[in-house]
């Protein structure tokens, strides 16, 4: 009926020869088709399971029909699609290689397996195990393989009749095989992704600073700490907005966007400050990191990191501030300490020339002198404080340090 040996659905091959047997082969390729169909449009695996579940049915007995999953990580056996008219309970097997059964014999064998209710107790006499669960009068199981690598089984059997399978329907679920595992396979790489990308917002989204995915000077993604940085209340206010919005003035946003093209075509990475507005229109110190999201030193789609230097550049000024304010305070220790001696000596000698009415003449002259040379050292102090060239300090008393007025200058 059909004039051509072989059938390319989707990118598996399946040969005519296999069904030359099967007076419903037409019917067979459809519903293989039917499935292959549903693999590249279903997004939802457990939808898939239903679909692929009832496609057969058109073509093999599916009223006992289940899929398993071998998790060889911890070494069990998951069952997350099954319908069947006897046994209600699928749950995991967990230690599964451990476990005698007809699935393991599948997955361990490698290739689809036939068993009769004889074969199915012989088999069981053979390994020493007990049958859990109502024995099949047939069950049929195949391999799902992805990259030649067994993960899982899917089976039907019957309980009513030995002859409700033939090796044909062998043959068929094998094909369906192949297209449940490619589905597996797809669907795990989607979770995968998902999975990477859910992470990968998660460390966007816990960074404490601003980052935008930006096309054309254009935001096209933010995360929450940008949207706070420049005071807007959700990431509809930027995204899809221009830069300009975070620019004081079009000269700013063209000096911006004149350095990240010559640091990306030079280096393809952007680092500069600039000064940015909020949405109130407060300015702030910001540091602008980019680099290409695209093809390298691309300009058109870039990730943007944008840092507020507030905070950096006020502990600037207040540690600089600190520092003079420290510097001043140790000056004034020292010039309060080499001042305290000649100013003690003065109060001294004028104090006791101003109550001993019996100093003669020669004492007094010595007072007078004494007064005048400390008068001197006082003269000196404060010349040497005027013409400081280097800050030095000494240890005072306890951790207290004081300026070191007699080796401060560049002379020394």
């Amino acid at each position: 009926m059909l004039g051509v040996q072989e059938f390319l659905i989707f990118g598996s091959q399946i040969t005519i020869h296999k069904f030359s047997k099967i007076k419903n082969a037409a019917k067979v390729l459809e519903v293989l088709l039917e499935i292959s169909e549903a693999v590249h449009s279903t997004t939802n695996l457990n939808e898939l399971y239903k679909v692929i579940h009832k496609s057969l049915g058109k073509v093999i007995n599916t009223d006992n029909f289940f899929i398993a999953i071998h998790n060889k990580e911890n070494d069990s056996i998951s069952f997350p699609y099954h319908i069947d008219e006897k046994d209600n309970s699928y749950g995991d097997l967990l230690n599964f290689s451990k476990i005698v059964s007809l699935t393991g014999e599948v997955i361990i064998g490698k290739k689809p397996r036939l068993y009769t209710k004889k074969e199915i107790y012989d088999f069981a006499v053979k390994k020493n195990q007990c049958v859990v669960g109502t024995i099949s009068k047939i069950w049929l199981g195949v391999p799902l393989i992805i990259k030649h690598e067994i993960i899982g089984v899917v089976v039907v059997q019957s309980y009513t009749s030995e002859t409700t399978y033939k090796k044909s329907d062998l043959e068929i679920l094998n094909s369906a095989s192949q297209y449940i595992a490619l589905a597996i396979e797809k669907q795990r790489g989607s979770d995968a992704l998902k999975a990477q990308r859910k992470t990968f917002e998660k460390i966007i989204e816990s960074t404490p600073v601003g980052i935008g995915l930006i096309k054309n000077r254009t935001f096209k993604q933010v995360n929450n700490e940008l949207v706070k940085l420049f005071g807007y209340n959700s990431k509809d206010d930027l995204q899809n907005k221009s830069l300009r919005m975070i620019y004081a003035s079009e000269e700013d946003y063209l000096r911006a966007g004149e350095i990240m093209r010559e640091s990306l075509a030079k280096n393809g990475r952007a680092d500069f400050e600039s000064e940015l507005v909020r949405k109130d229109g407060t300015p702030f110190p910001a540091q602008i990191i980019l680099a290409s999201a695209g093809k390298k030193s691309s300009y058109e789609l870039t990730i943007d990191i944008i840092i507020d230097l507030s905070k950096r550049k006020n502990a600037q000024v207040q540690k600089i501030q600190h520092e003079k304010l420290q510097g001043v305070l140790e000056i004034a220790g020292a010039v309060c300490h080499e001042l305290n001696q000649p100013l003690k000596a003065i109060l001294d000698d004028s104090e006791l020339m101003t109550r001993d009415h019996n100093l003669d003449r020669k004492a007094v002259n010595k007072k007078l002198t004494n007064i005048v040379d400390q008068i001197m050292k006082i003269g000196k102090i404060i010349k040497k404080v005027a013409g400081i060239t280097q800050y030095k300090t000494i240890k005072y008393t306890g951790d207290t340090k004081i300026f070191d007025i007699w080796n401060c200058d560049d002379k020394k």
